[in-house]
């Protein structure tokens, strides 16, 4: 049975792997090859609606064209606006670090060559402006002001034949959300039949400082309330497959990257047209057309739709829009991973240390699972004492297999003992380890922040391996608690695993490798005072 114990173990821990390569391929696909894209054109689509330009202004070379400028500043972003389709060309997020310099500010939209990721919006119908008009701005710097709650940037456009367009930003306090809109006036003398398009135009590979030793999703996604969640990745885009609805009177569309996002959360029961597209030198279009009606001579309509940009804080985003939350990928054990963000976020604000909440957590786990881990130690302790009776059965059968299988089951039933019942704290706890992975490596809160001395960030790797090595020697002590198998082969590999698993957590997030650490002392804990209660009343029972 000690055979059929690891046996279960190792099996187990194959499937594990298998679980973990399977999700890692699919978050992370292929890398995408950029194709060229045809010159801007109007493909008919349904209601005879002609689709948004998916071509960006992109010069050879790479390069964005250049014009006037505003730089926008709130209390958590710092924006720089192009008159040339009004584009917002620069994105910082004030209260987050860059990757590689956390005294730096992240940047989320940039234009510079091979790195372009910017918003982009425009106008579709005869005569309108497009992505690639030149607007009319007073440049300079808007910041908004301490009792300032919002701040409105405006640039103007006309054609001189009666058609006067205005572009509107509003930038609002201690929100990462933008509303873009356009307020549209025809003075001339035809109807003109309009729409809107909004996108964001960005390069297909993943950002600067993402782990090198897990996957994360870089791409496109779109929610519908009808057909929920779809992910569209660059691979997929090049193919022109479209498995997302198309048409929706309902969702958002988004580019996802690790941590953050930006997204555009047309509101209301407006039907909407979603699209992705190649858009030459290795950039992708995604974004959304809304119906903004047939402009009457002398009449006036306006169109708005608001754009998030910025972390995939959980608090925020579905409140945000329906779905949104659905951004924060956990995988397939989403209902385990949610529960546990809950209770650790509510740990955070009792004790304001990310760390400490891990380790709150961890107790909190251990208690919950106390009943089912005695019982499961109680049978390991059992294991134990019986070892040297075991012994005495394979000196006693030698190479008879089946007699000395016979012989211990015999003894198993008699002493009453379950020798799989020490597996089962671990097959237990492995669904709630992955799960609270994927908390770690997903969750921007957890993003730079500290726990004490040496470890800066919880979502990186302990830079100097001590949570490994202490871990490692946590389960060395473990594994010295646990019965020793009978078979010499079996007793070593027990030996080399606490090293094997010292040198995998080495590429963990530092966060994952305390709870480990923590649950490792708990149970070594908790089974040495089993096992010496057991083997006490063992002695005593000898004695007598």
């Amino acid at each position: 049975m000690d055979t059929q114990r690891l046996v279960l173990f190792v099996v187990f821990s194959f499937a594990l792997l298998l679980l973990w390569d399977a999700w890692q391929k699919e978050q992370l696909p292929a890398p995408a090859v950029g194709t060229s894209a045809p010159s801007v054109q109007q493909v008919p689509v349904a209601d005879a609606r002609p689709a948004a330009p998916a071509v960006a202004p992109v010069a050879p070379g790479g390069a964005l064209a250049v014009g006037a400028r505003v730089k926008v500043q709130t209390d958590v972003l710092r924006a720089v606006i192009d008159a040339n389709g009004g584009d917002i060309r620069r994105l910082e997020l004030l209260k987050h670090g860059d990757p590689l310099n956390p005294q730096k500010n992240l940047l989320l939209f940039e234009e510079t060559p091979g790195k372009i990721y910017v918003s982009q919006s425009g106008l579709i119908g005869s005569g309108l402006p497009s992505h690639k008009a030149v607007f009319q701005l007073v440049p300079g710097e808007y910041v908004m002001g301490p009792s300032d709650n919002e701040l409105k940037v405006r640039m103007e456009w006309a054609d001189g034949s009666g058609l006067k367009v205005a572009k509107v930003y509003t930038f609002h306090r201690g929100s990462y959300l933008v509303d873009v809109g356009y307020e549209i006036q025809n003075n001339g003398n035809a109807a003109v039949e309009s729409y809107a398009y909004f996108q964001l135009l960005r390069h297909g590979q993943p950002p600067t400082g993402d782990p090198k030793f897990v996957a994360t999703y870089t791409g496109a996604a779109v929610y519908t309330d009808k057909a929920k969640y779809h992910k569209v990745n660059f691979a997929d885009i090049d193919k022109g497959k479209q498995d997302y609805p198309r048409y929706s009177q309902d969702g958002w569309i988004a580019m996802l990257q690790h941590y953050f996002l930006g997204a555009w959360l047309p509101k209301g029961d407006v039907k909407r047209e979603f699209y992705t597209k190649t858009a030459g030198d290795g950039l992708y279009a995604v974004g959304v057309v809304v119906p903004v009606g047939a402009l009457q001579p002398g009449t006036s309509k306006s169109v708005s739709v608001p754009l998030y940009a910025g972390p995939q804080e959980q608090d925020r985003l579905d409140s945000l829009s329906p779905g949104l939350g659905l951004t924060v990928d956990y995988g397939w054990l989403t209902i385990i991973a949610v529960p546990l963000f809950a209770v650790l976020s509510f740990l955070h604000g009792w004790v304001g240390n990310w760390g400490v909440a891990i380790i709150l957590l961890t107790i909190l786990i251990k208690l919950i699972f106390f009943p089912l881990s005695a019982k499961s130690y109680r049978s390991m302790a059992q294991m134990r004492v019986l070892a040297p009776k075991l012994q005495k059965l394979k000196e006693q059968f030698g190479e008879d297999r089946q007699r000395l299988h016979q012989a211990m089951m015999e003894l198993y039933k008699t002493e009453k003992v379950n020798p799989l019942g020490g597996c089962l704290p671990m097959v237990v706890q492995i669904p709630v380890f992955i799960a609270l992975y994927w908390v770690l490596l997903a969750s921007v809160e957890m993003r730079q922040a500290p726990f004490m001395l040496w470890i800066h960030d919880l979502s990186l790797p302990d830079p100097y391996y001590v949570l490994p090595v202490i871990m490692g020697l946590t389960m060395i002590i473990q594994t010295r608690l646990n019965p020793t198998p009978p078979d010499p082969i079996q007793a070593k590999v027990m030996k080399i695993m606490p090293i094997a698993f010292s040198v995998f957590f080495f590429f963990f997030p530092a966060g994952l490798v305390l709870y480990w650490v923590v649950n490792n002392v708990l149970s070594i804990t908790q089974q040495w005072f089993i096992t010496r209660r057991l083997e006490g009343a063992q002695s005593g029972n000898v004695k007598r």
